[in-house]
């Protein structure tokens, strides 16, 4: 079997990168102009200021979380490809959007859960139902379970 290329990843880094930067200005403009508000002195303009003032430490939560996810998962898939363990879905029919056939996909799932209903400890399995929920097209599901094989993962890694 021939080595599969792994893709360059530095463009979709190139990307994200940006967008931190884009959302750093505008954090640091709202912050601006909440200090701006907050010092007219007025009820309503300190209230609008302390309003304003939350959106950017609101932001600069939500892209830390996001980052800190994205690269464990990427940590994660990573480490499943060494143990053999990726969910490999290549080969499977797709539509012409991409998106995996219905059909196919619940296949799919149904072997994957399985695996994982025999060890629903193990981080792996749940990474890979997590995986195959997200093919399936159950979103919710997939974000529920990969973050309990996050969990997992990290549990495993401080052992």
């Amino acid at each position: 079997m021939a080595a599969q290329k792994k893709a360059d990843a530095r463009p979709i880094i190139a990307v994200i990168a940006f967008l931190v930067v884009a959302l750093c200005v505008y954090f640091v403009l709202l912050g601006r102009s909440a200090v701006q508000l907050i010092g007219q002195g007025t009820a309503v303009s300190v209230g609008l200021g302390i309003g304003v003032f939350v959106l950017p430490l609101l932001g600069v939560w939500m892209v830390a979380s996001t980052l800190r996810s994205g690269i464990e998962h990427q940590r994660m898939v990573a480490a499943a490809q060494d143990l053999g363990r990726d969910l490999d879905a290549d080969a499977l029919p797709r539509r012409p959007s991409g998106r995996i056939e219905k059909d196919a996909a619940m296949e799919l799932f149904e072997e994957v859960k399985v695996e994982w209903e025999a060890d629903p400890s193990d981080w792996v399995s749940t990474y890979r139902i997590a995986r195959a929920y997200d093919y399936a097209g159950d979103r919710a599901r997939a974000r529920q379970m990969m973050k309990r094989a996050s969990e997992q993962y990290r549990a495993a890694q401080e052992k």
